[in-house]
This record gives C-alpha cells, sequence and structure tokens, in this order.
C-alpha cells in the first residue's frame, strides 16, 4: 500500500510543484538523502516560481532561497539570480531539483523517476489548505484547486 503523501505519478508531481504554494520532500533511494523545498509562485508573473531550501528545525520559516524556476514553453528553467552570482548552481539541493524537473519533463510518457520519491505534508499544493479526503491528498490538491487548473 502506498502512502497516501508519496505522490508517485510524475504529472501530479509537475501539478505539485509548480501549484503556487508547494512545499516538499525528494529522497534518494540510492544514496538515502533527502531535501526538503518551497515552491512559492511569483505574484508579479504566472510563469516565475522561488525555489527554497528547508535549512533549519523549522518546516514553516527556515527556508534559505536556492533560486528561481521559470515555466512556459517546453520545459522548466531553474536558475540562480545575478545577485547570488550563481553561487546556488553548485549545490546538492539545486542540482537535485534541476535533475528532477529535467526528469519529469523530459520523460515520454512522464514518468517518476525510479530513483527518487516524492513526498508532499499534506497540505494543498495551490491554496496550502489541510488536505482531508483521500483523493485530494493522494493528489496534493484540493478539489476545488484541482478543478480551476494551475
Amino acid at each position: 500500500m502506498t502512502h497516501p503523501h508519496h505522490i508517485t505519478d510524475a504529472a501530479d508531481a509537475h501539478a505539485f510543484i509548480f501549484g503556487g504554494r508547494a512545499r516538499f520532500t525528494l529522497v534518494s533511494k540510492v544514496t538515502g538523502k533527502r531535501y526538503t523545498y518551497r515552491v512559492a509562485k511569483s505574484k508579479d508573473s504566472d510563469t516565475m516560481f522561488f525555489l527554497s531550501l528547508l535549512t533549519g528545525p523549522s518546516n514553516d520559516t527556515d527556508y534559505t532561497y536556492l533560486g528561481y524556476i521559470r515555466t512556459g514553453g517546453t520545459h522548466s528553467a531553474l536558475a540562480s539570480s545575478r545577485k547570488d552570482m550563481g553561487k546556488n548552481f553548485n549545490h546538492p539541493a539545486f542540482l537535485a531539483m534541476d535533475w528532477m524537473l529535467r526528469q519529469i519533463e523530459n520523460s515520454n510518457p512522464l514518468q517518476m523517476p525510479v530513483s527518487v520519491e516524492f513526498w508532499h505534508e499534506g497540505r494543498c499544493a495551490k491554496c496550502a489548505r489541510p488536505l482531508t479526503d483521500p483523493a485530494s491528498i493522494a493528489r496534493g490538491l484540493g478539489p476545488e484547486c484541482a478543478s480551476k487548473g494551475l
């Protein structure tokens, strides 16, 4: 039996990442290493998302900015701002997220990489409200947010 917070479908993972207020963890089945991310949609653009990494004990406040993701077109592009002078490009969490995006966007049909687990925290990726319906928990989006699209 799969856990309700474990997303195993690449399209669902992609939709979750770009929900607008997503928090999720990627776990390597090879190394056991895990990174918890927050991806927040820009208030000024529907195609810009800010990527942060959990770096402290508080799941609500201890996130450090890693870079931004531009969507639109065929693939998303993960980058680091000029201000950071690309210092995050070599951070293992940045590289892991970049790899994950390339894996789920470049597979045809969309497939989750077998070497990674994708976990969400039980909140809607779009509005961040707690999810209670089993189908919503499995999808990572509440019924209202899922019906509106991303």
